[in-house]
């Protein structure tokens, strides 16, 4: 069986293509092969394709026209280049979150207790694109807060940025936090279904719910919640902007090489180059860095656990 091509993270006009009759515009909704486009005046109509499979997610830039018969309805000429893309891929399929970001923040919560596969999972796919990541504890203000910081401790002496913060029990404190970190940026919030992302986005957001409920029957979504990523500003200057996404039970990163897998993951990288063998897998070679800065406490063993798994899960034949 053929897998699957990953996507790309730059896509280039076509020389072929012509875009002189087009306008430029931003891809704010997914459904299917249908997409939401708001031109650069602010007004969104829905677009399609030009050929069977759209390349286009949210956060893309758009080349697009009009469609022959007219209306309020438009064709994708053309997807313009992207800075970065976060997308998970499992073993035959890839699903993407958004293009063209500034920031990740990786929102979680004391309640439901988080996977630090998850976790994991996503701060590498965020690395390898180039995308900076920030940690968000959400509920600190339940009885499991301290022991959820202790699972945190060795990420932040990764160097990443821990936010604690509980939305719905002091909520004006909680988004006195959180707007600073999402200024001038695009922002895609990603984390499992309950740890209170679409609370963030109702925070900051009164009327997201009701532009939410515009988007689905635009696209003709029905009774079904659209499960892609939506775009939305936060100022009526359009510099801010939150990209919600939906929750996810597996992140797949069959994108990523096992053997480049180490390089993403911190507190393992800091050490990799001092290994005896320049392959090392940092599984059971001898004189292997990684196994010793475990040994000195330098690398907590459940990190090492969970590069051990996803390196092994990366190693499994595919076809």
């Amino acid at each position: 069986m053929k897998r699957p091509g990953k996507p790309s993270g730059v896509r280039r006009n076509s020389k072929s293509t012509d875009t002189s009759q087009c306008q430029s515009g931003l891809v704010v909704a997914t459904h299917g092969r249908h997409v939401i486009v708001e031109d650069d005046a602010g007004e969104r109509l829905i677009c399609h394709p030009r050929g069977k499979k759209s390349e286009a997610v949210v956060g893309d830039r758009v080349m697009w026209q009009h469609t022959l018969e007219g209306g309020d309805e438009g064709v994708i000429v053309a997807v313009e280049e992207r800075k970065s893309l976060l997308y998970r891929q499992d073993e035959w399929r890839s699903k993407s979150f958004a293009a063209n970001l500034d920031q990740l923040l990786m929102w979680i919560a004391v309640e439901p207790v988080f996977s630090e596969s998850q976790l994991t999972r996503a701060l590498i796919a965020a690395e390898s694109a180039g995308i900076p990541p920030t940690i968000v504890l959400n509920k600190i203000d339940l009885p499991g807060a301290q022991a959820a910081r202790d699972r945190l401790a060795p990420y932040r002496a990764m160097g990443y940025k821990v936010v604690e913060l509980s939305l719905k029990k002091e909520t004006e404190a909680a988004r006195a936090q959180v707007a600073p970190l999402l200024e001038r940026k695009a922002t895609l919030v990603l984390g499992p279904s309950g740890a209170g992302k679409s609370t963030l986005i109702n925070t900051l957001l009164p009327n997201a719910r009701a532009e939410t409920q515009e988007i689905s029957q635009a696209l003709n979504s029905g009774k079904h919640t659209t499960t892609s990523s939506l775009w939305y500003w936060l100022d009526d200057s359009r510099t801010s902007a939150v990209i919600d996404s939906p929750g996810f039970q597996e992140f797949g990163m069959h994108h990523i090489p096992p053997t480049e897998l180490a390089r993403w993951m911190p507190d393992i990288a800091r050490h990799m180059n001092d290994c005896r063998f320049h392959n090392c897998t940092h599984r059971q070679e001898p004189g292997c860095a990684v196994q010793a800065a475990v040994a000195r406490g330098e690398i907590s063993p459940i990190r090492l656990s969970l590069y051990t798994a996803l390196y092994d899960e990366l190693s499994q034949p595919r076809w």
